[in-house]
């Protein structure tokens, strides 16, 4: 199906959406959904406490092997009376255990990366409905032992991209959908986000309190600095890529077929140890030679012509952005100056602005559920992400972002090293899909429940 044909088919979909392929675990849908979660961080606390909010789901266990976080946990599950959740720690294999023991429907996996594929096999392999958090992968094959596990299961893999349920991106989705970009033929994202107090942080005030990192850091700098440290790549692809892999149908009788990617030097983690006050050049980490180029740009080609460019900008000062850009024959929307133009009527050759347009197409989800994701983690999004994930577990439907995209958008991290390694030599991208994306048809966002 091609994007010309995109609006027509919609309108046939409907609400009673239909997949070419097995959509539920099993009959009927579960009053209650009882969750384990793996990894109880600042993010896995997130996902908890959204969690025990809700009366369709009950918390049976977490397990971490941080002593800070899991004080943090305990804490949050105090606050919400009646939990009383099953605690596994004590090792790096402790998760393992919680999965055997405990009579789980699905589970929340929000830990380091490099945990995220073994882990989510391992629940698959359990039968159970997975929740994984985003990142990039570490080699083209682990992403196909994600896609055999599943396929291997009567288990199902939602892939935790929030940013696809962001308000202003789904908005935009609806005028995709109705074709007021015309035909598109371009599209933009990245993650644009000054890390720099995340990378290097000793903890003694969250989020910008030195220039630790490893043994010495606090929440992500425990492990994610060390990345930077090793790899040169589109190391957090998934936020850019997501919501523009949704609007380009990838997956839904569309592909991407291959990548390029280039590197700038690495200079800004660098000059921020030697410029904080608890560093200077003779610090320790001022020795660190960072692998990771500050400004990292992906070219990616779709099967049905579309380009798509990422960025990976995270160690340079700046304002956040995800730098997302829509283009087609009729117009373009970008989010870093919240603006559009369309063809006919926005004023010619200038900028309009966005809001009035988002208003108009916001999405019917955001329409009926916005009070109850006021509060709720990333403007809201999160409330979103959170209960798409409850509600197709307890039917156990096909999720809408599924090991698939999961398998794509994480590959284009190992893609990109190797591309960078090989003097920006073009790498293909696998069909996950084996072929079926020809056939698939969309199904993000188009119910108007959840």
């Amino acid at each position: 199906m091609n994007r010309r044909n995109f609006v027509r088919s919609t309108a046939v979909i409907g609400a009673g959406l239909s997949l070419p392929f097995s959509t539920t675990l099993a009959s009927g849908t579960k009053d209650e959904l009882r969750i384990g979660f793996i990894g109880t961080g600042l993010r896995g606390q997130g996902h908890l406490d959204a969690i025990a909010k809700r009366e369709d789901c009950r918390i049976v266990a977490y397990c971490d092997v941080d002593p800070r976080m899991l004080d943090r946990t305990k804490e949050l599950v105090s606050a919400h009376n009646g939990l009383r959740p099953a605690v596994y720690t004590g090792s790096e294999e402790a998760w393992r255990v919680m999965l055997a023991k405990e009579d789980l429907d699905a589970v929340i996996i929000s830990t380091p990366w490099e945990w995220h594929v073994p882990m989510a096999v391992a629940a698959l392999e359990h039968n159970l409905y997975v929740g994984m958090e985003v990142g990039g992968a570490f080699s083209v094959e682990e992403c196909w032992e994600l896609v055999h596990a599943e396929e291997g299961s009567r288990g199902k893999l939602f892939f935790l991209e929030n940013v696809c349920y962001r308000r202003d991106v789904m908005a935009v989705l609806q005028m995709v959908r109705a074709g007021i970009f015309g035909e598109l033929v371009h599209f933009q994202g990245g993650y644009q986000h000054d890390l720099r107090a995340v990378k290097l942080n000793d903890g003694k005030q969250p989020y910008g309190g030195g220039v630790e990192f490893g043994e010495k850091g606090f929440s992500e700098s425990k492990w994610r600095t060390q990345h930077s440290v090793r790899r040169n790549g589109e190391l957090y692809p998934t936020h850019g890529l997501g919501p523009v892999a949704m609007m380009a149908n990838i997956h839904r009788g569309n592909r991407m077929t291959h990548l390029t990617a280039m590197s700038s030097s690495s200079r800004g983690l660098h000059d921020y140890i030697v410029g904080h006050p608890k560093g200077g050049p003779d610090h320790p980490n001022a020795r660190v030679r960072f692998a990771l180029g500050d400004v990292v740009t992906t070219m990616i080609q779709c099967q049905n012509g579309e380009s798509i460019l990422l960025q990976h900008d995270t160690s340079l000062p700046r304002p956040y952005s995800l730098g997302f850009r829509v283009q087609g024959t009729k117009g373009l929307w970008m989010d870093v100056n919240q603006s559009l133009h369309v063809e006919g009527s926005s004023p010619a050759h200038q900028w309009e602005d966005a809001a009035p347009w988002l208003a108009k197409y916001d999405h019917p989800l955001w329409k009926k559920y916005a009070d109850l994701a006021t509060g709720a983690g990333h403007g809201g999004m999160d409330w979103f992400l959170i209960n798409s994930f409850v509600e197709h577990a307890k039917r156990g439907e096909h999720p809408p972002i599924d090991v698939y995209d999961a398998a794509a958008w994480m590959v284009i991290t190992p893609l990109s090293e190797r591309s960078i390694q090989q003097g920006s030599a073009p790498q293909s991208i696998p069909d996950f899909t084996n072929g079926r994306w020809v056939n698939r048809i969309p199904s993000f966002a188009i119910q108007e429940d959840y």
